[in-house]
């Protein structure tokens, strides 16, 4: 059995100092990316953290009125806490866990899509936040679904349309990309 593990920041300045790998359409996961020891007590063969980091930055006049506000949001993996059993994962597997890195990234760029609908007001820390709560809940429910309905990878075919799903969705968004 695979699982994954969302990690979630808040804010960017709340990061741990740990490496992380910022998702591109030109890098693939390899198992050399996956640092973390794998536990042994556990049926899973691999893990794949990943997560969405958020920060902003708002700008008031001298009486706490909002003039404007900036926002970042990153897809990352999370080398030092993903890992993998040798024995029991292949590339089959490793394509698998990519996706999960992928459906990250399309969680970032409608997290990103949401924030550039939102107008400027007295309220927008309260929306930024709210919208990244949302986001956090959605990308956890698919990253879920996509585990269950693949049965971990093992289901092939079905593993082959949420990859065709996934890759669909990213490009639909494809302005919106890291």
């Amino acid at each position: 059995m695979l699982k994954f593990i969302l990690l979630f920041c808040g804010f960017l300045f709340f990061q741990q100092d740990e490496p992380v790998i910022s998702w591109s359409e030109t890098y693939k996961l390899s198992w050399a990316d996956f640092k973390s020891k794998p536990n042994n007590n556990e049926s899973t063969a691999a893990i794949t953290a990943s997560g969405i980091t958020f920060g902003f930055s708002i700008t008031q006049t001298d009486k706490n009125q909002v003039l404007s506000f900036t926002s970042e949001v990153h897809a990352h993996f999370y080398p030092k806490q993903s890992w993998y059993k040798v024995e029991q994962t292949d590339d089959h597997v490793l394509g698998h866990e990519q996706l999960h890195f992928d459906i990250t990234e399309l969680y970032a760029r409608k997290f990103r899509e949401r924030i550039g609908k939102l107008k400027v007001s007295n309220n927008i820390r309260r929306e930024l936040k709210g919208v990244h709560q949302s986001i956090n809940k959605e990308l956890a429910e698919i990253q879920n679904a996509y585990d269950n309905e693949t049965d971990y990878s093992r289901n092939y075919e079905t593993q082959a349309k949420w990859s065709a799903f996934i890759k669909s969705e990213l490009q639909k968004l494809a302005k919106y990309k890291s």
